[in-house]
């Protein structure tokens, strides 16, 4: 694609029957627009980028998330789902479309929302991962970015491109999917894993929250997985590196961390209960 087709791709404009306002994000295949219909109702446009028009597995996981976000969405924590195709030689997906930053973002600034919400954040996002296993799948890709919150503070899960089906036990997969700082010493060691990497890559996330920093720190999957099996290298209790954390929130994130998944919650189910009473939520 030419720097002259990706400036004009980078342009608001008229997409099928919808007018694209304005880029609002870039991820690593896709782009998403704030999207209005002829009826000035707005919505998400993510639209799957030029350049992975001819990589059948990038083609292969948007649509495969397009699909199982249309079986999931009908909930309150997880994003809403409208349609998806293809238009012109695009393939797209339009969702709803919500005001609000990714924790990630809401982290980074120090926002107040975060900071006042935390308690009932890190219970919907549990919930929300319970409604994607519930619903037979597992979601592979939990992470901060991956979880949009709005000015008063609602939860919306996005990102289903790698999810699969939740297995009945323990499988092994070919592609290995995930982002390396909140996967499961399983995937990192290419063993095979079940819906409880969820649990772990939850457990990472509320780590990084509650503390500002990661639990296990390295710039390789190797490095990471080395520190993910040898606690004695670089891990913190939680609670030594912010004392306000309560002690049975801690228990809770330590538990989801188990480097061995039968010592982790079997349900996330369990989780949000011991959350709700740990929160007093």
């Amino acid at each position: 694609m030419s720097e002259t087709d990706a400036e004009e791709l980078s342009k608001p404009g008229q997409f099928g029957r919808y007018y694209l306002q304005e880029l609002i994000a870039s991820g690593g295949m896709a782009d998403i627009w704030l999207a209005t219909n002829s009826k000035g109702e707005p919505f998400a446009l993510r639209r799957l980028r030029d350049s992975s028009l001819f990589s059948f597995k990038s083609k292969k996981r948007f649509l495969r998330g397009c699909r199982i976000l249309s079986e999931i969405h009908a909930h309150d924590y997880v994003i809403g789902y409208v349609e998806h195709g293809k238009i012109g030689k695009w393939l797209y997906l339009l969702m709803e479309y919500v005001e609000a930053s990714n924790l990630k973002q809401l982290a980074a600034r120090d926002d107040l929302v975060l900071r006042e919400n935390i308690g009932n954040i890190l219970i919907d996002m549990a919930i929300a991962v319970e409604h994607v296993h519930d619903s037979g799948y597992m979601h592979l890709d939990f992470k901060p970015e991956n979880v949009l919150v709005t000015r008063n503070a609602g939860v919306r899960l996005v990102d289903f491109d790698l999810a699969q089906p939740r297995p009945e036990k323990p499988k092994k997969s070919s592609d290995n999917p995930g982002t390396p700082a909140y996967m499961a010493p399983e995937q990192l060691q290419r063993q095979p894993f079940d819906h409880r990497v969820d649990v772990f890559s939850f457990g990472v996330a509320a780590y990084e929250l509650l503390t500002g920093r990661k639990p296990f720190i390295g710039d390789t999957p190797d490095e990471i997985l080395r520190k993910q099996l040898d606690r004695s290298i670089d891990f913190v209790p939680p609670r030594e590196l912010n004392a306000d954390i309560p002690a049975a929130l801690e228990k809770s994130v330590l538990r989801c961390l188990e480097r061995d998944m039968d010592r982790r919650y079997p349900l996330i189910s369990v989780l949000v209960h011991e959350l709700q009473t740990a929160l007093y939520v």
